[in-house]
């Protein structure tokens, strides 16, 4: 039961697979400008890891060798289509925000290695803890993320105005407050990543040696 839990555990924290493997850093560059992006792209990566982890894992001992990673590309890109074509048929205004990025999933670099590393030498309900677990590492970080970005930036948390009215001069914006344009931008999802990496390393010295 530990080891099923830090399966779980260590991805939210110093296994992190954004602050301490660095990766799928694009996706946190690109779809943090507004925290409702960032919820759906971590369901939606949620789905295929979990799921993705399990049909692995079940056929792993029938996959030749040589075309393993045809196969695991072919099963992540069933299940980003199933992804797409849900986000068309309930939210399509928001699947045109995410356009191709829900696509790029296929290639995300989280989602193969996990593949590789785990899935391939694990039985299934293992091999869905370990997905579920490095998902919502993931996703923390893109939802940490997006909620600074988009209230610095827009003054809003999911499209709702959390700050006070910048055109009637209500709430914060009353005193002078001035939303941060340059939050909106991708270089700043990088400077928002690498603080989260600084507090991580402050708060646990120990992965500052490991790195």
């Amino acid at each position: 039961m530990a080891k099923d839990s830090r399966l779980i555990l260590d991805p939210l924290g110093d296994d992190n697979p954004i602050t301490i493997q660095v990766l799928g850093i694009c996706s946190a560059l690109a779809i943090t400008a507004e925290l409702k992006a960032s919820i759906v792209m971590t369901i939606s990566v949620l789905f295929v890891m979990g799921a993705g982890n399990v049909v692995i894992s079940l056929i792993r001992n029938i996959i030749p060798s040589k075309i393993r990673i045809i196969v695991q590309l072919t099963v992540v890109a069933a299940l980003v289509i199933i992804v797409d074509q849900v986000l068309k048929a309930y939210s399509y205004q928001l699947s045109k925000e995410l356009g191709a990025f829900i696509g790029l999933i296929i290639t995300n670099c989280i989602i193969m290695g996990r593949f590789e590393a785990f899935a391939l030498a694990n039985g299934p309900w293992r091999s869905f803890l370990d997905g579920i677990g490095n998902a919502l590492g993931y996703g923390l970080i893109l939802i940490i993320v997006g909620f600074f970005r988009e209230l610095l930036g827009s003054g809003t948390l999911l499209g709702f105005p959390v700050l006070g009215d910048p055109i009637a001069k209500t709430g914060l914006y009353s005193i002078g407050y001035e939303n941060n344009g340059f939050m909106l931008l991708a270089p700043m999802a990088l400077i928002v990543v690498g603080i989260i990496i600084w507090v991580q390393r402050i708060r646990n010295p120990a992965l500052i040696e490991d790195n």
